[in-house]
């Protein structure tokens, strides 16, 4: 079962965002915590795309697809902004940034900490980046 979302890149589209992933997410078997940790991982990623790549331009779009395989909850999100590779995102010093008073900066660190995979790809002008949650091997997804 796919489910499949085109987001207008506007920081207000985050709230349909949110209400997507809550309808969707409802169909695996993930708990409570987790849903709503994936939500929020998923949020920060395209508030970054949203934010930093497309910088806030309603006429471009971001494309979301939630899809299981093999006991695993995949959130695509694919867009053609300025690439930004997750997995090469350097940790900050949480010290540094709490004695900064820094507002932001730690949210990758938090998508990293939720999800259990995280894959990512740019060619032709397109990235894509998967957020992988795996899920209780009992029941169907």
């Amino acid at each position: 079962m796919n489910h499949k979302l085109n987001l207008s890149c506007s920081t207000a589209a985050l709230a349909e965002l949110r209400g997507f992933l809550q309808q969707n997410l409802a169909f695996y078997r993930l708990s409570e915590g987790d849903k709503h940790q994936v939500t929020l991982a998923v949020e920060e990623v395209c508030a970054n795309l949203i934010i930093h790549s497309h910088d806030c331009n309603p006429k471009e779009e971001i494309h979301l697809e939630v899809k299981a395989l093999d006991k695993k909850i995949i959130v695509e999100i694919t867009d053609k902004g300025d690439a930004f590779n997750l997995l090469e995102y350097e940790v900050p010093d949480l010290s540094q940034v709490i004695g900064e008073k820094r507002k932001g900066g730690i949210g990758i660190l938090l998508v990293k900490k939720i999800m259990d995979e995280i894959e990512f790809e740019s060619k032709n002008g397109k990235n894509i980046c998967r957020l992988i949650k795996n899920y209780p091997s009992t029941g169907n997804p």
